[in-house]
């Protein structure tokens, strides 16, 4: 029996959320050649897997934060999922924008909250934890005490758990990207013998085939 790991893994293969391909690699919008592309919006079309997703995301929070007050979701990938926790536990939700609005109040963390209240952060990927831990940066700003955060899928780069780690916020995440080209090799999604580039564009992204 598969765990969750392997299941979110699964899940992401089969409905092209992960797509892999080391012999033509995607670029992505960083400049950064890569063998592997993540669109975990693509999850919230089909019902079985956003269910797996928050499902696992309130039992992991029910888990490890039992005393979260408040879900808060990561714009603009994680809002939904987000949500979708939050009402499975009953909890309040709010979201953090990338950046504070240039209009109106201003506000970057949008919902109701306050000072001291204790957050679990959504995130739907985590590549470098920049953008991830800007909105961690933000809740704290604004008051709050974030617990942790939980991503649905992390690349797992050296320099992310660096990130954390400085920043002293916990990282999980429902599946991760070891489980993945483990489970994508073994069930035929790429050749075995292109398991070596793939491990080798994640211990190096930034000069994989530059």
């Amino acid at each position: 029996m598969k765990n969750t790991e392997q299941l979110v893994a699964q899940s992401l293969l089969q409905i092209k959320a992960i797509k892999l391909n080391p012999a033509n690699p995607f670029t992505w919008a960083s400049g950064w050649k890569s063998p592997i592309y993540c669109d975990n919006r693509k999850t919230l079309s089909y019902p079985e897997v956003r269910k797996l997703i928050y499902e696992s995301f309130a039992e992991r929070i029910t888990k490890l934060y039992p005393e979260a007050e408040i879900i808060a979701g990561v714009a603009t990938g994680a809002i939904a999922h987000g949500v979708l926790a939050a009402e499975k536990m009953g909890k309040p939700f709010i979201y953090v924008r990338s950046a504070p609005k240039s209009h109106g109040l201003t506000n970057q963390v949008e919902g109701e909250y306050h000072a001291g209240a204790k957050v679990v952060v959504i995130e739907d990927l985590v590549s470098t934890g920049g953008s991830s831990l800007n909105a961690v940066e933000a809740l704290r700003d604004a008051g709050c005490e974030v617990l942790g955060m939980l991503a649905i899928f992390t690349y797992g780069f050296p320099t992310a758990a660096g990130n954390f780690a400085k920043a002293g916020v916990r990282l999980d995440t429902l599946s991760d990207y070891s489980t993945m080209i483990a489970l994508a090799a073994e069930q035929g999604y790429v050749h075995p013998d292109e398991l070596d580039a793939l491990r080798e564009w994640r211990e190096s992204p930034s000069t994989w085939r530059q």
